[in-house]
């Protein structure tokens, strides 16, 4: 597949570039077994009592103390709510298991070489995520390629961009980011996270890797099913030149 006048790519991490059973079996395990001990260990810290009003903001309990802020963390694990308090916390956690090396973030074999010539070819490079842009940073830095952190440009998750399904979101990584909607790619396994970001003008390309239990195909939208066939253009400075 070849995309010509791209600027940006914008990727979405499980299930497009990283392993989404990797990120339910191993790294939501994890977290979940130690939200307590992450909350005793950081007593009184700025990180703990910016996560513990957070959490009780999203549940209503002003007077929540820290076995009830568990009892939330662990209730939103279990049914996978994609809400920042948790987000935060999961984050943390991983990040002090990737610097005691005893978690990796796993990355598709083609993604460090999409990445790569990308890169070579002047295109802007973002994450957009649900999980904390801290815990994305960590994922690529500590992946199993390796650190390909300097392969990245930038990362956006719920609370610098908003939810992956509402077009707002979109519109406002385009603004961050400075490039315009017509010239942004977003590569995501998720139909309804597709659907926003062409409501908001980008384009979108559906990865659904081989083996997904929700079919090769994603009904609307483009489908490959890894990175390494996907060749993007950025038009020349004479080209942009020639355009103005």
């Amino acid at each position: 597949m070849i995309l010509p006048t791209v600027r940006a790519v914008v990727l979405d991490i499980e299930g497009t570039t990283g392993s989404a059973s990797h990120v339910h079996d191993v790294l939501f395990p994890y977290a979940r077994e130690r939200f307590a001990d992450w909350l005793a260990a950081h007593r009184g810290e700025p990180a703990w009592t910016e996560l513990m009003e957070e959490i009780r903001t999203r549940t209503g309990d002003p007077s929540l103390d820290e076995g009830g802020a568990v009892t939330a963390l662990t209730a939103w694990s279990d049914q996978d709510v994609k809400v920042p308090p948790l987000k935060r916390i999961q984050g943390l956690i991983w990040a002090e298991g990737y610097v005691g090396s005893t978690l990796t973030g796993h990355v598709y074999d083609d993604v460090p070489d999409a990445l790569t010539r990308w890169r070579q070819a002047e295109i802007d490079r973002y994450v957009y995520s649900s999980g904390s842009a801290t815990a994305q940073r960590d994922w690529f830095a500590h992946s199993d390629h390796g650190d390909l952190s300097a392969l990245l440009d930038g990362y956006f998750d719920l609370s610098s961009a908003g939810r992956k399904r509402d077009p707002d979101s979109y519109r406002t990584i385009t603004r961050a980011i400075g490039v315009p909607a017509n010239e942004t790619v977003f590569f995501s396994d998720v139909k309804e996270e597709l659907d926003a970001a062409v409501v908001a003008g980008w384009r979108a390309v559906a990865v659904r890797r081989p083996g997904d239990p929700r079919g090769p195909e994603v009904a609307g939208h483009p489908t490959v099913p890894a990175l390494d066939g996907i060749r993007l253009h950025r038009r020349t400075r004479r080209e942009e030149e020639t355009l103005t």
